[in-house]
């Protein structure tokens, strides 16, 4: 590489973070539309809920911080690979785990369908494990940063499952 070459590169690095950043937190912000500060607050506050049950005010920051890690996984993947092509198949179910992340809000906190929500969160965690296999195999690293999103999914699996059990 030509030393003429590294701001280029560098300039396309970020811009990359910035694009996974800005795709991840899409989702987020559609997922949000549909959690209890979006619109569905009302109905969750009457739900029966564990006593193991976090306060409201933890779930923003530790999805925030989630969200972080789930696209800086993808750019870790994405710049390992030198193209989008050629990342595409490990960012396969890296794709498919955040558009069940997304579908998650929306069957929980916008239809109010509890059951289902707790079949799809299964769903979503293998999907994340499948990605975190997929982004070990390119880049430990990028692997690793996904482990307390998968985390964090089995707890709120385990939380959606004695929701649905209560009702």
């Amino acid at each position: 590489m030509e030393p003429s070459d590294r701001p280029m590169r560098r300039k396309r690095s970020i811009l990359g973070l910035a694009g996974w950043l800005a795709v991840t937190f899409a989702v987020s912000a559609f997922g949000a539309l549909f959690t209890p500060g979006g619109g569905g607050g009302g109905w969750y506050a009457t739900l029966p809920k564990p006593a193991w049950t976090p306060p409201g005010w933890v779930f923003g920051p530790v999805w925030t911080l989630l969200y972080i890690l789930i696209a800086v996984a993808a750019w870790l993947v994405w710049r390992a690979r030198g193209s989008l092509q050629a990342a595409a198949p490990p960012l396969a179910p890296w794709a498919v785990q955040l558009l069940l992340n997304g579908l998650w809000s929306l069957l929980f906190f916008g239809l109010y369908l509890v059951v289902p929500a707790f079949v799809e969160i299964l769903v979503l965690w293998f999907a994340i494990l499948a990605t975190v296999i997929a982004f070990w195999r390119v880049r430990p690293l990028a692997g690793a940063l996904l482990l307390p999103y998968l985390a964090w999914v089995a707890f709120a699996a385990a939380l959606n499952g004695a929701i649905a059990l209560a009702l």
